[in-house]
C-alpha cells in the first residue's frame, strides 16, 4: 500500500471508528445486543477473509491461547459499557470519553515497567485531567452526562489493559487473527444472555448491528494493520485520535446532540493529550533504539 494510499485508509477508519457510537445509538438496541450483533458480524467477516486466504496459520501455544480468551472477555465487557455510555450520556460523551485512553494505557504503561512519564507526558495526563473537568457539566453524581463520562472512562480503562496485554503477548500473532479470535470469544460469551433478546431486534436493528460490525470493526481494523505497515505507529494513534471529532460531529450532525463550549474545550484538551502522548511515544522509541 502507497503511503497516500495508507494515510487515505488511516484516515478512513478513524471515520468509521467515530461513528461506532452513532451506530449503536441507531440500533436501538441494550448495550448486551450491540455488543453481541458486533462481534458476531465481525467474527463473520473475518472468517470469511481467513477462509479465502487461505494461508495456513502457525500454532498458538496454550499460554496465547489464554491470553487470547481473557482479551476477548475484556473485549466484551470494553464494548458493552462504551454502549452503555452512549445510552445514558449521549455519543459525544461517550466519544470523549473514551477518548482518555492513551492516558490511561501511559499510566499502566509506566507502572509496569516501572518507568516514569517524562515531561510531555506529565503534561498530556494534565490535560486530559482538565478536559474531563470541562467535558462534565456539572459534578453532579446524578447528571446523565455525568454517569455517562464516568462509564466512557471506565470503557476506555478496559481498553487500555487490553491494549497492553496485547503488546506484550499477542504482538506476534496477526492483527486479524487476534481481532477473529477475540470477537468469537466474545459473541460466543454473550450468547446465553443475548439469545432470549434475539427476537426483539427488527430488521432495522439488525442492519445497523451489521454496519456496526462489518465497516466500524472488521474493515477499520483492517485499515489500522494495513497502514501500520506503511506509517509509523505514533502517527497512525494520532490520527486517530480524530475518532472523537468525528463522533461529536455525528452526533451533532444526526443525533442533534449540541456540544458546549465547555465540552469542545475539553474535548480538544484531550485530543491533544491524546496527540502528546503519541508523540512522546514515537520520540522514546527513537531514543531506545
Amino acid at each position: 500500500m502507497p503511503p497516500l494510499r495508507a494515510l487515505f485508509a488511516i484516515h478512513l477508519a478513524a471515520f468509521l471508528l467515530g461513528l461506532v457510537g452513532l451506530f449503536g445509538a441507531l440500533s436501538e438496541a441494550t448495550p448486551l445486543l450491540i455488543t453481541f450483533g458486533r462481534a458476531l458480524f465481525a467474527f463473520i467477516c473475518l472468517w470469511l477473509f481467513s477462509h479465502f486466504r487461505g494461508k495456513p496459520s502457525t500454532a498458538l501455544s496454550k499460554r496465547q491461547h489464554g491470553f487470547l480468551l481473557l482479551c476477548g472477555l475484556l473485549l466484551a465487557l470494553h464494548w458493552a459499557l462504551f454502549f452503555y455510555a452512549v445510552s445514558i450520556g449521549g455519543v459525544a460523551i461517550a466519544g470523549l470519553g473514551f477518548a482518555a485512553f492513551p492516558a490511561f494505557a501511559l499510566l499502566l504503561e509506566s507502572l509496569l515497567l516501572r518507568r516514569r512519564p517524562g515531561p510531555l507526558q506529565w503534561l498530556a495526563l494534565l490535560l486530559v485531567s482538565v478536559g474531563m473537568l470541562l467535558v462534565a457539566p456539572d459534578f453532579s453524581l446524578t447528571n446523565s452526562s455525568n454517569i455517562g463520562l464516568f462509564w466512557a472512562a471506565l470503557s476506555a480503562l478496559l481498553f487500555a489493559v487490553l491494549s497492553l496485554l496485547m503488546r506484550f503477548n499477542l504482538e506476534q500473532i496477526e492483527p486479524y487473527r487476534t481481532t477473529l479470535s477475540m470477537t468469537l470469544v466474545t459473541w460466543l460469551c454473550l450468547l446465553p444472555f443475548a439469545a432470549p433478546l434475539l427476537p426483539t431486534l427488527k430488521a432495522m436493528n439488525w442492519l445497523w448491528l451489521a454496519v456496526l460490525g462489518l465497516l466500524c470493526t472488521a474493515f477499520a481494523h483492517s485499515l489500522i494493520a494495513s497502514s501500520l505497515k506503511r506509517i509509523s505507529a505514533s502517527s497512525v494513534s494520532v490520527i486517530l485520535a480524530l475518532e472523537a471529532v468525528y463522533a461529536i460531529a455525528a452526533a451533532w450532525i444526526f443525533l442533534h446532540e449540541q456540544p458546549s463550549l465547555s465540552m469542545l474545550a475539553g474535548g480538544s484538551l484531550i485530543i491533544s493529550a491524546s496527540v502528546l502522548i503519541s508523540r512522546a511515544g514515537g520520540t522514546q522509541k527513537r531514543r531506545n533504539s
